[in-house]
Parts: structure tokens; sequence; C-alpha cells
């Protein structure tokens, strides 16, 4: 994935552990405090920033990686190399991340959103992927072949 080498997929896998436990990717934002905040009463419903109670070095490292999405969807000879070896499903979910995190990014700065704003939204969409990949790598080393994501 475009942004996430070594580093990022290691702090991420040990601030993470087992995936598993986390049954939606809903679950894995909140997990990072990556899910706005909300209050609510009667029919009356106020989201605000994001909570922030979750994974403070789980955050900053999916914040760090979302600043990539920033520029247009390519695969580099280097990301190339990476994805060597991966199978045809997890290049999927990696090649619809970034077409889609990218599109996210301009969407919401064309919306007038500020550039820390659509980094955060960016960043969450980002962990959902992860989720994905980690559930498809899971079920094909468990011997099953269906796509999860």
């Amino acid at each position: 994935m475009r942004g996430f080498k070594e580093t990022a997929a290691a702090t991420v896998v040990a601030e993470i552990g087992d995936f598993t436990r986390f049954a939606h990717p809903q679950q894995l934002m909140s997990y990072a405090g990556l899910v706005p905040r909300e209050s609510s009463s009667g029919n009356k419903v106020w989201r605000g920033a994001i909570t922030k109670t979750g994974n403070p070095c789980l955050r900053w490292i999916l914040t760090e990686s979302a600043w990539s999405y920033r520029y247009k969807p390519s695969v580099s000879a280097s990301m190339a190399k990476r994805m060597e070896g991966l199978s045809p499903h997890v290049q999927a979910i990696a090649w619809k991340a970034q077409n889609r995190l990218h599109r996210k990014y301009m969407r919401l700065l064309s919306r007038g959103k500020s550039r820390p704003v659509a980094l955060m939204a960016v960043a969450r969409e980002l962990l959902g992927f992860i989720w994905a990949i980690a559930q498809q790598v899971s079920h094909e080393s468990n011997g099953s072949a269906g796509l999860v994501a």
C-alpha cells in the first residue's frame, strides 16, 4: 500500500496484535480513536472531532501514512517490488484503497474541509482497508479461497 512500508506495517501490527478480535472495521477504527465524537439526545445528534480515546501511536502512524494519498494513484517501481508475491486479492484491495483514498482526500478539500480534517478521514478509511487486507491474509493462510472484503 502507498505510504505503508516496513516501519508503518510493523507499528500497526505491534499496536493492534490480533486483527481477528475485530469483527468489523468500525471496531478497529474506534480502537484507534479515529471515529467522530457523538453527543445524542432525543432526535438530535451532534458529531464533532475525533475522540482521541484510542491508541495514540496507532493513530499517529496512520495519519503519517495517510499523507501519501494526496498524490494521484500510481504504482512506482519500489511499490511494485514490495507487492511481488502478494495474492491478487490483496493487490486488488491495495489498488482500490489507493484510488478511493485519493478521491476522498480531494473531494473533502473541494468541499472546503481543512487538510487535517481530510487527513483524519483518509486515515480512518485507510485503517478499514488495512483490516480488509488482514482478513484476506488470514483467510488465505487458513486455506479459504474466498475474498472477505
